[in-house]
């Protein structure tokens, strides 16, 4: 049954981009489309039942009242009035530069425990120049739940090796895990060839496909949590049983206090990434003054200032 309905999203996923469409289902934000509620076999409600779960476009949706930079790719998805109010290269393959450890957390939510104990191996030495670190070292251990902090909140690219490592069992083997779920949720468009979004030949994905990623990760409490947090501390363990007490901040300008979103906005939390390749990207779970939820995504922005000033521009139409 898993296969068929695998087989199944992905044809219903290729068809639906073939078709311009634009609605959200009627589904919580925090419940992400399962495959198998999807009929499984092909019938005239087929469209309608994928639809009804998931925001689907495709094709861009403008209307000029927002300054967007013809090279970024952006949505913003109404998940309460089933409503995709902007989208723009939504469905252009780009690099997802640290974006990527949504799917990092979503396979290690899905097949770890929390309390799991993560020893380090050789896999977490990254000697990239300018990648970001916690400074990991082989023998090293701490738990998922600390590891997951680590990497959704510092955006820790050996932390993401740490987890990849343990819970696939070797890296190659999560990165498979990483692609297979990816497929199951319907984000089909896009391919990791790593955990934590470094720049790499074949590893791209979608806006659209990160909103898919995105909505499905919220599905899992701890995080919901994690996504909130502005600075996080807490003490892990070397192999020679001495300790480091970590302390960090989010990477999130928004929760950092460092940007300011619209009055009428809360933003709840997100994820950013930056590499030269993928130019700066920033995926929010975002609140109208009435607590109704939004996800708004923007990609491949050509630096920091930009980022923000058109992610405020997009928040800015939940108002409008």
């Amino acid at each position: 049954m898993k296969c068929i309905n695998k087989r199944l999203i992905t044809f219903v996923t290729a068809l639906l981009s073939i078709v311009s469409l634009s609605a959200c289902g009627s589904s919580s934000y925090a419940i992400p489309y399962s495959p198998d509620s999807v009929y499984t076999s092909i019938s005239s409600d087929m469209v309608d039942t994928f639809a009804s779960d998931l925001c689907v476009v495709g094709s861009d949706i403008t209307d000029g009242s927002i300054s967007m930079s013809k090279n970024s790719c952006a949505g913003l998805f109404d998940l309460n009035k089933r409503e995709t109010l902007f989208a723009l290269n939504v469905n252009e393959q780009v690099d997802p530069a640290s974006l990527t450890k949504i799917m990092t957390a979503l396979v290690a939510l899905k097949y770890g425990s929390l309390d799991q104990i993560l020893t380090a191996t050789k896999a977490v030495n990254i000697n990239e120049a300018g990648a970001q670190l916690i400074g990991l070292k082989e023998g090293d251990t701490m738990t998922l739940d600390q590891a997951l902090h680590i990497l959704l909140i510092y955006s820790a690219n050996d932390a993401g090796m740490l987890i990849a490592d343990n819970i696939g069992g070797s890296v190659d083997a999560f990165v498979e895990l990483m692609n297979e779920e990816a497929k199951e949720i319907g984000a089909t468009k896009c391919h990791f060839t790593n955990p934590h979004g470094l720049t790499a030949d074949d590893h791209y994905v979608t806006a659209y496909d990160m909103y898919l990623i995105f909505n499905a990760a919220m599905q899992y409490d701890e995080f919901q949590e994690i996504i909130n947090m502005s600075t996080y501390s807490t003490v892990y363990s070397r192999a020679d049983a001495s300790t480091v007490e970590v302390n960090i901040k989010s990477t999130n300008g928004y929760l950092r206090g460092d940007r300011s979103a619209p009055s009428t906005i809360t933003v709840i939390g997100g994820k950013t990434g930056t590499t030269n390749a993928a130019g700066h990207c920033l995926i929010l779970l975002a609140k109208d003054s009435s607590g109704n939820p939004y996800i708004a995504v923007i990609m491949r922005a050509e630096d920091g200032d930009t980022l923000y000033s058109e992610m405020t521009a997009l928040l800015e139409k939940i108002t409008s």
